[in-house]
């Protein structure tokens, strides 16, 4: 088990692997109690070459390794990429790329929606993998050699998923089937931890201005606050306490304490008063934003039978051409679809309007018909 804890052994693994065409790439992390992912192991694999890597070894030095992350000559290989990349964005700054994330590409070779990484080994693989390990607390040392070799196995099993993945979509035309969805993951929007944008991955309940003032507000305060203790957002105070708060828009203790979701006693603490400055401070500013709601068109009356049997139609078209309905389009998509011929949709252009687009449009102008003959749906040209 080669397990890198000097810097001078993961210059010389970096080297190794850049010399490799592409490296799956995995890691081992623990959040549960922190706001920030706490790295715990890193494992790579190429083609003859393989390593665990100890980011809490004492003088690591993780350059190197960041290095490789960003050298656009190595395809990087991921699975459900996104907190991996997320981790590697704090650490470096930038997002590795290129990327390739097998779970995606799961979809597009018609492995099912968002399908687990041990169901993808065991079906394109035919190997079981061992879950002994799988609830290890990987920020304790020292971590045993079955604990290093479950690691491990998880980026010699992509290692070796990769090509398998690649050779089916390229022999079915659909590499570029992925291109959107991973230029999605390379966006560094959807890692932003901004404060003041907090806000935006909560659902409005309401949408007047002072609603959504109070949201954004208490959402940001709650975030700084996470960020600065590390601790979890909802250690702060849960979602539900953010509504309230925008609701209520407290101006004291007393206020706090008539609210269900915010602990007791939370008003007499300096949090609460910071959070009370700055509601009054957003609130008393003359030049503030104020939220307009841009509210979607409704559907036209009477759509809703379309909108069932385009769905009909996506779940046929998927099985069809064996790919995951998510990747071709979502349930708003059809709607849209549904209202209109010429929807700024995802589904109606590039590939997707190839796959579905195209037939859906056909099946709302009587161009096409869903039959069903021994219990199956099929469709027929009109």
């Amino acid at each position: 088990m080669r397990v890198i804890t000097k810097t001078a052994d993961l210059e010389t693994l970096r080297q190794e692997l850049a010399a490799a065409p592409f490296v799956a790439v995995d890691t081992e992390f623990m959040r549960e109690t922190t706001y920030w992912p706490k790295l715990c192991l890193i494992q790579a694999a190429a083609e003859g070459v393989e390593a665990v890597i100890d980011p809490l070894a004492e003088g690591l030095d993780l350059g190197p390794f960041m290095a490789l992350m960003a050298d656009r000559n190595v395809l990087k290989i991921f699975h459900a990429a996104r907190q991996d990349l997320e981790i590697f964005l704090k650490l470096g700054g930038a997002l590795p790329h290129p990327v390739f994330d097998s779970q995606i590409a799961a979809m597009a070779c018609g492995y099912g929606d968002t399908v687990a990484y041990d169901a993808l080994v065991q079906q394109v693989l035919k190997r079981r993998l061992d879950k002994s390990s799988r609830f290890t607390d990987w920020s304790r040392r020292p971590l045993s050699e079955s604990q290093l070799a479950y690691a491990l196995a998880d980026v010699t099993h992509l290692r070796d998923l990769y090509p398998k993945l690649h050779t089916k979509l390229e022999s079915e035309d659909r590499l570029s089937w992925l291109d959107e969805e991973h230029a999605n993951l390379l966006n560094p929007a959807i890692y932003d931890t901004t404060p003041e944008n907090a806000w935006n991955r909560l659902k409005l309940r309401k949408t007047t201005a002072d609603f959504v003032l109070g949201l954004q507000v208490a959402a940001a305060w709650r975030e700084r606050q996470a960020q600065l203790r590390d601790v979890p957002r909802g250690r702060i105070v849960k979602d539900e306490a953010l509504y309230e708060i925008a609701e209520q828009r407290p101006k004291n203790a007393a206020d706090f304490d008539r609210m269900r979701a915010v602990p007791r006693g939370f008003g007499n603490s300096r949090s609460a008063q910071e959070l009370i400055q700055a509601l009054d401070r957003a609130f008393s500013d003359p030049n503030r934003d104020q939220y307009k709601h841009e509210r979607l068109p409704p559907l036209p009356s009477g759509l809703g039978p379309t909108v069932e049997l385009l769905k009909v139609l996506l779940r046929f078209e998927a099985e069809h051409h064996q790919v995951a309905p998510r990747l071709i389009a979502s349930a708003s998509d059809v709607e849209a679809i549904a209202a209109s011929d010429t929807a700024d949709v995802a589904a109606l252009r590039g590939w997707r309007r190839k796959v579905f687009g195209e037939r859906a449009l056909a099946l709302k102008h009587g161009k096409l018909a869903l039959k069903l003959k021994d219990g199956k749906v099929f469709v027929e040209d009109v």
